[in-house]
C-alpha cells in the first residue's frame, strides 16, 4: 500500500444492507484530522463523502450517521448480551451514491463492496473526478462545493427543467439569490436562443435582480421600467370566472349564467368568423365575449316589468334608457307593491345581488388588467379591435428579445392572486400541450415555470385552480416541454403530490421542524438523516439532491449582482420626508369611494 493509501485509510468495512454500508474505524487511527499531501481533512463529517476502493473501481458514499447512533444492531446486541464492550465513537454509516472506473465518476452502483474491504477518506483529487467529470457542456455553474471552493458545484439543465426541482428555505436563508443565479446562469448561455423561463413573481423582487435578461409585465407599470400586464377574463374558465367576483350562486342560477356565457361566446366566434365549429366551444373556451354585455343584458332582465302578470309581451317600456359601456342599467316602471299593474317578472333569476356586486367589481381600477384587458378587449358584439386575439398575448410575453418573462403580481388584489396564477398558468399549459407539434410549442421550444411563493397559492388540500394547475403540470409537464422550479419556505404547506414530483430538490438553511420533517419525506430514506444538517447550514448555502446533480452535494452559491429585493416602501427615507397637507385625505377618501387609483 503506498504512503497516501495508507494515511487516508480510516477503517474497513464491517457490513452491507442494500446500499448502507456499516464503517468500523480501525484502532490505529492516529487523528480525526489526518493530513495528506498539506491538506487537513476531518473524519466522520456526517454529509461528508468516504470511498471504498475494489480493485480498478473506488465505490463512494455519504456520510450518514457517525459514532452511537452508527452501531449496528447486531453489535449492539453482543454488549447487550455480555460480550466485549462496543466503543460507540468507532462506528459510522455510509449511503452508497456512486463509483468511479479510471478517471470516470457514475452515479449508481454496478458492484457492492463485501466485510473487510478498506474504507478512505476522500481527498481534494478525488473531489475533482467526481465534480469535474460533469459530461454536459450544458450544465449550469452554480456555486462551490463547500468542502473544496476551488471545485465548480453544477446541475444538469435538462434534468432540472423536465423533472422539475424545488427550492425550499426559510425566509432570510438565500432563496431568491438561488434562483436569480440558476436563471442568471441560463440567460448567459448565448448559445440557447430559443431559451424560455416564466417568472411568476408575487412580490415584485426579481425585476432589478434579473433586470438585463428579462421583460417584466406589471399592473400600473411605470413606463420605461415595465410593460403593463393584463390577462383577458374571456381566457378564465367559467368557474374561475364567476368565482372572481365572490359570488354564491345557487345551481340553477350557475347553470343560467353559464348558457348565457356559452351563447355569447358562440356569437363572438361567429362574428370574429374564427375557425371553430360551434360544437366545439364550451362555456370554457377562451373566446371573447362583452362583460359588460353579459351583465347589462342579465340585468335587464332581471328589472323587467309587465302590463300583465305571466303576459310577457306586455313588457312596459323603458321609462330611462341605460348604457351598457357604462354599466348604467335601463330603469321600467317600478313593480306594484299590491296586486295591481306593473307586475315583476316571473322569469326573473334573482340575481341582482350578484350582478350589483359584479358591476363593482368591474367599476374598481384594481381589476382592469382583468376585465379591461387593453387591446384584448371586445367590444359589444364580442370582437376585439383590430383583429386582435390571445395569440397576440403570446407574441407579447415570449417573442421578445430576453429568455426570461417575468410577471410582476404585486399589485394584483389579494384575493385573486391564486385564481390569477392559476389562470396563467393554465392558459400558458394550455398553449404548450396544444400546439405541441409546432415550433413555438411546449417540445419544440421548452418552458421552464418559476413560482416563486409556491405556497402561497399550493396549499395542500386546496381545491384551487393553481393547485389543479401545477399538480398537472407536475405529472405530465415533462411529456410537453414544461418544467417547473417551485420556491417556497414553507414547504410544509404544499401539496404533497406536487412535491414528490420534484426530481431534484435544494434546500436551504431550514430551523421550522415541521418544514424540515416535509422536506425529508421528499428525499430517500437513507438521506433523511442529512436533513437534519439543514439548521446549521450558512446563508446562500444549499443541500442539493436528485437528478440534477450527479452526486448529493453541499453547495455555496454564488452571489447575483443585484440582490433581489421586495418594493416594499423605504421607511427611513420616506419618513424624512415633510408632513403631506390636510387636503390629500379628502382626495384619499374620494379615490377610495370611487374606486380608483389615478
Amino acid at each position: 500500500m503506498n504512503d497516501n493509501r495508507r494515511q487516508s485509510k480510516i477503517g474497513d468495512v464491517e457490513s452491507v444492507s442494500g446500499n448502507t454500508i456499516s464503517v468500523k474505524l480501525s484502532d490505529n487511527i492516529q487523528s480525526t484530522l489526518p493530513v495528506i499531501d498539506g491538506i487537513v481533512y476531518r473524519v466522520g463529517q456526517v454529509g461528508s463523502f468516504l470511498k471504498i476502493q475494489l480493485g480498478y473501481a473506488n465505490l463512494f458514499g455519504i456520510v450518514t450517521e457517525m459514532g452511537a447512533t452508527a452501531v449496528p444492531d447486531y453489535v449492539r446486541e453482543m454488549e447487550r448480551d455480555g460480550g466485549m464492550p462496543v466503543h460507540n465513537n468507532r462506528w459510522m454509516k455510509l449511503l452508497l451514491v456512486g463509483e468511479q472506473v479510471g478517471k470516470k465518476f457514475e452515479r449508481g452502483i454496478t458492484q457492492f463492496p463485501t466485510s473487510g474491504d478498506s474504507v478512505h477518506i476522500v481527498t481534494i483529487d478525488d473531489l475533482e473526478v467526481i465534480y469535474g467529470d460533469v459530461g454536459n457542456s450544458d450544465a449550469l455553474s452554480i456555486g462551490n462545493i463547500s468542502v473544496s471552493e476551488s471545485l465548480d458545484a453544477k446541475i444538469d439543465l435538462g434534468k432540472l427543467l423536465t423533472r422539475h426541482c424545488a427550492i425550499v428555505g426559510s425566509t432570510g436563508a438565500g432563496k431568491s439569490n438561488a434562483v436569480s443565479i440558476i436563471i442568471e446562469r441560463i440567460a448567459q448561455k448565448v448559445e440557447f436562443r430559443s431559451s424560455r423561463i416564466l417568472l411568476i413573481d408575487p412580490h415584485g423582487e426579481y425585476n432589478e435582480a434579473l433586470k438585463t435578461y428579462s421583460k417584466v409585465f406589471k399592473i400600473n407599470a411605470e413606463e420605461g421600467l415595465a410593460d403593463e400586464l393584463y390577462v383577458p377574463f374571456w381566457a378564465l374558465s367559467f368557474d374561475e370566472l364567476i368565482s372572481s367576483f365572490e359570488s354564491h350562486l345557487s345551481d340553477s342560477q350557475r347553470e343560467y349564467v353559464r348558457d348565457a356565457v356559452l351563447k355569447r361566446k358562440i356569437q363572438s366566434a361567429q362574428n370574429m368568423e374564427l375557425d371553430i365549429t360551434a360544437e366545439r366551444i364550451s362555456e370554457d373556451s377562451p373566446i371573447p365575449f362583452s362583460l359588460k354585455k353579459l351583465w347589462f343584458d342579465l340585468d335587464d332582465f332581471e328589472r323587467q316589468t309587465f302590463q300583465v302578470r305571466g303576459d310577457f309581451s306586455s313588457l312596459l317600456p323603458v321609462e330611462i334608457a341605460g348604457d351598457a359601456s357604462n354599466l348604467i342599467s335601463n330603469k321600467y316602471p317600478i313593480p306594484s307593491t299590491t296586486n295591481t299593474s306593473p307586475y315583476l317578472n316571473t322569469r326573473a333569476q334573482s340575481l341582482l345581488k350578484f350582478l350589483d356586486g359584479v358591476r363593482n367589481k368591474l367599476l374598481n381600477q384594481q381589476y382592469n388588467f382583468l376585465y379591461n384587458p387593453q387591446s384584448l378587449s371586445p367590444n359589444e358584439a364580442g370582437v376585439i379591435p383590430d383583429g386582435k386575439d390571445l395569440d397576440d398575448l403570446f407574441v407579447e410575453w415570449f417573442a421578445h428579445d430576453h429568455p426570461v418573462t417575468i410577471l410582476d403580481l404585486s399589485e394584483v388584489p389579494s384575493e385573486i392572486k391564486t385564481s390569477v396564477s392559476g389562470t396563467i398558468l393554465k392558459i400558458i399549459y394550455d398553449a404548450l400541450f396544444w400546439g405541441q407539434n409546432l415550433p413555438v410549442g411546449g417540445k419544440q421550444q421548452p418552458l421552464l415555470a418559476v413560482l416563486e411563493e409556491a405556497h402561497s397559492y399550493l396549499k395542500a388540500g386546496e381545491d384551487s385552480i393553481s393547485s389543479r394547475i401545477v399538480q398537472k403540470i407536475a405529472k405530465e409537464g415533462r411529456k410537453y416541454g414544461c418544467g417547473l422550479l417551485l420556491v417556497t419556505q414553507r414547504p410544509s404547506e404544499l401539496d404533497e403530490t406536487v412535491l414528490s414530483q420534484c426530481g431534484s430538490l435544494i434546500a436551504l438553511r431550514m430551523t421550522n421542524s415541521k418544514d424540515r420533517g416535509h422536506v425529508s419525506a421528499a428525499v430517500q430514506d437513507e438521506l433523511q438523516s442529512i436533513i437534519d444538517l439543514l439548521p446549521s447550514l450558512r446563508i446562500g448555502e444549499a443541500l442539493i439532491t436528485g437528478e440534477a446533480v450527479k452526486i448529493p452535494s453541499r453547495v455555496k452559491f454564488h452571489k447575483i449582482a443585484h440582490a433581489p429585493k421586495s418594493e416594499d416602501p423605504d421607511v427611513v427615507k420616506q419618513w424624512k420626508k415633510e408632513r403631506p397637507q390636510n387636503g390629500e385625505y379628502k382626495e384619499l377618501v374620494s379615490k377610495w369611494r370611487n374606486q380608483k387609483l389615478n
